[in-house]
């Protein structure tokens, strides 16, 4: 029996998008039963630009009754779970979350049922987004693409190489606790085409074979029936399942669609207090910056105040400064927590001006707090710093380095929650940033690896979040205060009880730990410093271990060793001349 599965152009596309057509077809063969699974996800709109289109093709391991099984629930997790993920997620990243969620559930089944029942199967994935494919793959399914007349094998299977060995799987979902991803990714061009399939279709047919069916049968739904009757008419013994998808047209990125929808945005001159800016009256200028400037605004139907963030006028035709405010407002919309300003959608059509709008929080930053002669006391430093670790938990989960945390982009609300500001140059796979070479942020605030020239991380922002603690608890800097364009060497941080005698030896501990110079030292994850803050006094952390300053530093230990040496030969020297 053969299914096919086929949707035209007008199925799959959004304007300035992709567009697809894709069929698919299996049959069982000569097999009792088909264990291979296919299945299609083809959404338009924003989940098209954000995630893509999705085949997937699962063959489940034969001679077991449960492969069947396992290839129809890797399929129909996957193509549920994947969207459901974070938009702000590379699709690497969330196809190695999903499937490894899929594989150990499927360990567990085998492990909990009759001895020798396998809940195993192979699986390859093709996401197509924007104008590039991504690949999952595990197992011997495999993805081809036809380009310019050329069949290009994608993926490599994951077979013993011994020659009686050589359809016996070394990886496969479900087959151990540890599950390894094969993945690509490479670049769209329209009029490709793309196999998908089970050993059941390239095993018996050959590239050749495959190449020319692919070239004579351009409509997918007919190529891929073809695909899998050659394969039984070749004399295949498996089941056969072969999804065919033809690139009829490339969009841009789905970042680069948001940069050309915007394009025709003008930056507002210098507002004044009462003018209107679309459906927005001014109320003040909150800040302004060299590049930026925030004002508060009020909403003319509803009343409700929020805040305006727009570019100075200068930059109106900066490309890199109004790509990095559409970043901002991009990764704004996508951080949903108490731990942040939300971003207030604008109607389609109703704004004329390039700025984003976001909640108002009446209150302060820390760094005002400081600025007034605040004293916070170590249970206020405690309160901030849970919350402060929690916001940096959601941004790190959602795949966002903030790199400029610091207490004036802490927001302490009337309410006494915090709040995480300024996404301004905050960093996310797939959203280009127009100074990616070099770390932005306070130099004060940034890791020693930063400072060397190595990509922020997790645990950069990690550090940053300690010398936050460090300054309000002491209102100074546990390796002293660094100038912009200055190139610190770390020593040992001082320990903040040599300013505050009153904090409490876990709380110290804690703050080091998270400033610590290596990062081997330092907490791995926000979660980790979060979970430390909320334990407290009642597992008290060792100090991180203060090193030598020749143990540091490599030219350091050679100049002591020169000096010494400089010194004996002096001194042997001298008892040579009074002999």
């Amino acid at each position: 029996m053969i299914s096919r599965h086929a949707c035209g152009p007008s199925a799959v596309q959004a304007a300035m998008s992709l567009v697809i057509t894709v069929g698919s077809a299996t049959t069982t063969g000569k097999r009792d039963r088909n264990e291979d699974f296919c299945g299609l996800v083809t959404p338009d709109g924003s989940t098209l630009a954000t995630r893509g289109a999705m085949v997937a093709v699962a063959d489940g391991v034969s001679g077991a009754e449960a492969g069947r099984e396992a290839a129809e629930y890797c399929v129909r997790s996957l193509l549920a779970d994947y969207y459901s993920t974070p938009d702000t997620w590379e699709v690497a990243l969330a196809l190695d979350r999903v499937l490894s969620a899929i594989n150990r559930w499927l360990v567990g089944q085998g492990n909990a049922h009759v001895p020798h029942r396998t809940t195993t199967t192979t699986i390859s994935v093709l996401v197509l987004r924007g104008s590039r494919y991504y690949i999952g793959h595990v197992g011997d399914t495999r993805v081809y693409r036809l380009r310019d007349h050329a069949l290009t094998r994608l993926t490599d299977d994951h077979v013993w190489d011994h020659p009686e060995r050589q359809h016996v799987l070394k990886r496969a979902v479900g087959l151990d606790r540890h599950l390894v991803v094969d993945h690509a990714d490479g670049e769209l061009l329209a009029g490709d085409t793309f196999l998908v399939c089970s050993d059941g279709v390239w095993h018996p047919l050959r590239e050749l074979r495959i190449a020319a069916i692919l070239e004579l049968r351009r409509d997918p739904g007919h190529a891929a029936d073809a695909l899998v009757n050659a394969a039984v008419d070749a004399g295949g013994q498996d089941n056969a399942t072969a999804a065919v998808v033809r690139v009829d047209g490339v969009s841009s990125a789905s970042w680069r669609e948001m940069v050309q929808a915007n394009s025709d945005l003008r930056v507002p001159g210098k507002l004044t207090i009462g003018q209107y800016i679309d459906d927005f009256e001014v109320v003040d200028l909150v800040h302004e910056s060299r590049a930026t400037r925030l004002y508060r605004v009020r909403a003319r139907r509803s009343g409700q105040m929020l805040a305006l963030k727009t570019l100075q006028p200068l930059l109106g035709d900066d490309p890199q400064s109004r790509e990095g405010l559409l970043a901002e407002e991009w990764l704004a919309k996508r951080v949903v927590s108490a731990q942040f300003p939300q971003v207030v959608p604008v109607p389609a059509g109703a704004r004329r001006y390039l700025y984003y709008v976001m909640t108002w929080h009446v209150g302060a930053t820390l760094q005002q707090y400081l600025d007034r002669g605040q004293h916070f006391s170590t249970g206020d430093v405690v309160h901030i710093g849970i919350q402060v670790a929690q916001g940096l938990a959601t941004l790190h989960r959602l795949s966002i380095l903030h790199r400029d945390i610091k207490p004036a982009n802490l927001l302490r609300g009337e309410d006494a929650r915090i709040r995480i500001l300024d996404l301004g140059v905050a960093l996310a796979a797939g959203v280009p940033y127009p100074e990616l070479e070099t770390n932005p942020g306070t130099p004060s605030y940034m890791a020693p690896e930063l400072h060397a020239g190595e990509p922020a991380s997790e645990q950069s922002d990690v550090y940053a979040a300690g010398v936050c603690l460090y300054h309000l608890l002491t209102r100074k800097y546990p390796y002293g205060e660094i100038e912009p364009f200055q190139h610190p060497v770390f020593g040992n941080p001082v320990p903040p009880t040599r300013y505050r005698p009153d904090i409490p030896r876990w709380m110290e501990n804690l703050v080091l730990r998270a400033v610590a110079r290596n990062k081997a030292e330092r907490f791995e994850t926000a979660e980790e410093l979060l979970l430390a803050l909320e334990r407290g006094e009642a597992r008290d952390l060792s100090p991180p271990l203060r090193v030598a300053l020749w143990q540091r530093s490599p030219a350091t230990r050679w100049k002591l060793v020169a000096v010494v040496s400089l010194v004996v030969n002096i001194l042997l020297l001298y008892l040579l001349l009074v002999r």
